[in-house]
């Protein structure tokens, strides 16, 4: 059974970080891209980050650029460091696992939502002073 669970959200002031956490298990973690991406109710889903397996190659979106790094380690967890949080931050963010099982070229990483087939339950993030 595929399970991605997310962890490490919460309260933090503006520019504060946190560190998220999400750990796969149920499937081959070495062979899929991962990504985060977050919802705020009343808008789309939207895309913050995402990593290739095959190179490390990451995507950001660029309200988050310099601010969040993504990373992944070999005890099947996926990382989002979130750093300087801003007051636009806040959502529910998602841990996601690609459809590559491997076959995607080296230095292509998946972007698209259509390009993950697997979704953790979100974890919470509020940033308010």
């Amino acid at each position: 059974q595929v399970q991605l669970v997310e962890s490490g959200g919460g309260l933090v002031q503006p520019g504060g970080s946190l560190r998220l956490s999400c750990v796969a298990s149920g499937f081959p973690f070495d062979f899929h891209g991962m990504g985060w991406f977050r919802h705020v109710p009343g808008k789309d889903r939207e895309r913050v980050s995402t990593i290739s397996v095959s190179d490390g190659t990451t995507y950001y979106a660029d309200s988050v650029k310099g601010r969040l790094t993504i990373s992944r380690d070999n005890t099947k967890t996926l990382y989002l460091q979130m750093n300087n949080l801003k007051t636009d931050d806040p959502a529910t963010y998602y841990c996601a696992a690609d459809r590559s099982r491997g076959g995607y070229p080296t230095g292509y990483v998946a972007t698209e939502e259509y390009e993950f087939d697997y979704w953790g339950q979100g974890t919470q993030v509020t940033v308010s002073s």
